[in-house]
């Protein structure tokens, strides 16, 4: 059982919102969308959810095409949060999961297990409007998860969350996907996206840029950073043959180099000038290589 998205253009008139897009994202999965804004995410999502049909190409979820029909397996949270302020979160997580085919007990029973692992059992008869944006969020978190589906698209999961609650929502992501559930979501948090995700997909303008294994996709990528600390002056590195970028800080260096073979060049010639207490090697970032093939940086 896997999604895939099959040679997929989305076109609006005569603009091309998503063009010629293939993934297979396996079963169990966690897998990145990354792509400034307008690059086709969103318009990705909601082709994913049935909500808009493709010009070309398929989607399936287990090789049947997703179509309104179908959304009960799916849960999704969307960019744009949107609750109804008046209601209690009973009352609101109640109303959808009743959407989706759920009976009431059922939906307490669940409503009751997310509230306590976010820490806020005592939400349950709060109005959606005494809540903070953080905790609005968990509430809508939680909605898009109480049907238990299969597959979870979550878009920009972490905006507004303060570091304590980012942390228990990643706990909760990584408790989703240890029970089997398929998730695909994007975030500007590029750090989010290595820590979680295996497999990724980079969108410039419609089209895949970058797509694969996080891993491969490292190691293919070439440019290597490097951590120096010396007790000399490390300047003479500005000019140095293979250096792509340089950033001087108080302690040392961290620098860029187009390869293996000029880190080694690089070490050997330090080691020559004095004492050297720190060289590490580093695999490149996700931002190095989102900057390197969508030409700006992901804010």
């Amino acid at each position: 059982m896997s999604l895939n998205i099959d040679h997929v253009t989305k076109q609006f008139g005569q603009y091309k919102a998503v063009n010629d897009l293939s993934i297979q994202v396996p079963k169990g999965e966690m897998f990145g969308m990354l792509g400034a804004n307008g690059a086709g995410k969103t318009t990705t999502f909601r082709m994913m959810l049935g909500l808009l049909d493709p010009s070309e190409g398929s989607i399936t979820w287990d090789q049947q095409k997703i179509d309104y029909s179908r959304t009960g397996l799916i849960g999704y949270l969307p960019e744009e949060r949107g609750l109804y302020p008046k209601l209690t979160v009973k009352e609101q997580l109640v109303y959808l999961g009743k959407l989706k085919g759920m009976k009431k007990p059922d939906i307490l029973r669940e409503a009751e297990k997310w509230l306590d692992l976010f820490k806020v059992p005592e939400y349950l008869n709060k109005k959606i409007e005494e809540l903070s944006k953080g905790n609005q969020q968990k509430i809508q978190f939680i909605a898009a998860v109480l049907h238990n589906p299969e597959l979870l698209i979550l878009d920009e999961p972490f905006s507004g969350l303060d570091p304590l609650n980012v942390d228990l929502l990643k706990q909760a992501v990584h408790q989703l996907k240890d029970e089997g559930t398929t998730i695909v979501f994007s975030s500007h948090r590029m750090e989010h996206v290595e820590e979680l995700c295996e497999y990724l997909c980079i969108l410039h303008k419609g089209s895949p840029v970058v797509h694969g294994r996080l891993k491969e996709i490292k190691q293919a990528y070439g440019k290597k950073n490097i951590v120096i600390r010396a007790d000399y002056s490390l300047d003479f590195l500005r000019s140095f043959s293979g250096v792509t970028k340089f950033d001087q800080h108080s302690s040392g260096a961290r620098i860029q180099v187009d390869g293996l073979e000029t880190a080694k060049q690089i070490f050997k010639e330090i080691s020559e000038k004095g004492f050297v207490e720190r060289f590490e090697l580093e695999e490149p970032s996700l931002h190095d290589i989102f900057v390197e093939k969508v030409g700006t940086s992901y804010e």
